[in-house]
């Protein structure tokens, strides 16, 4: 068994499988994040290129393009599929994007 303490990786931003580091799984295939954004925090306009990303709202409520994402809700981003998430309340979220690619986050 290995263990790990989650600080470091959530000082990068939750990422803690993908190609990158630090990491707890090295892989191409796919990177996986437990996100933390707090309610009014400022999110850019982006899209992805390569990456198609699966995200899961475990806590609290925020909009993406002003469509209003809920506590349980799955909703998949496409690639080339620009988004301006706004959080209304404290939110955690698990975030998977497939594959891992480094350096794909295009502002508007």
């Amino acid at each position: 068994m290995k263990i790990f303490d989650s600080k470091p990786f959530m000082d990068k931003g939750g990422w803690f499988i993908g190609d990158f580091e630090p990491t707890v799984f090295k892989t191409t295939a796919f990177e996986v994040s437990y996100k933390l954004h707090y309610k009014g925090e400022s999110w850019p306009t982006h899209h992805h290129k390569v990456s198609e990303e699966i995200n899961f709202l475990i806590r609290g409520r925020m909009t993406i393009n002003d469509v209003v994402i809920n506590v349980g809700t799955i909703f998949i981003i496409d690639r080339y599929e620009s988004i301006k998430p706004v959080f209304l309340e404290d939110c955690e979220l698990i975030v998977v994007k497939v594959p891992s690619s480094k350096n794909d986050k295009y502002e508007d």
